[in-house]
């Protein structure tokens, strides 16, 4: 139980950063946006905003998808090799 309590509390304290993260990086996205398009509240502006943050959120997610799998695969010939 307690090692369970354990990794429940890391993977919340690991969203938390990664939430804060995100604003972060989303801040400094619509700062960049603005210098670039002008005001941010165009509706030009924030639809490229829309499908850029969106690409970049497919891309990682795919990345770490490939990489969670070689990390596995990994894993389940060390064990294979035992």
């Amino acid at each position: 139980m307690k090692k369970e309590v354990i990794e429940k509390i890391a993977a919340l304290m690991t969203s938390a950063f990664g939430l804060v993260a995100a604003l972060a990086w989303n801040d400094t996205i619509k700062a960049l946006f603005k210098a670039v398009f002008g005001k941010p509240d165009e509706l030009g502006a924030m639809f490229v905003y829309a499908v850029v943050v969106t690409a970049i959120a497919v891309f990682a997610t795919i990345k770490i998808g490939e990489l969670a799998e070689k990390v596995t695969a990994e894993e389940k010939a060390a064990e294979e090799k035992k």
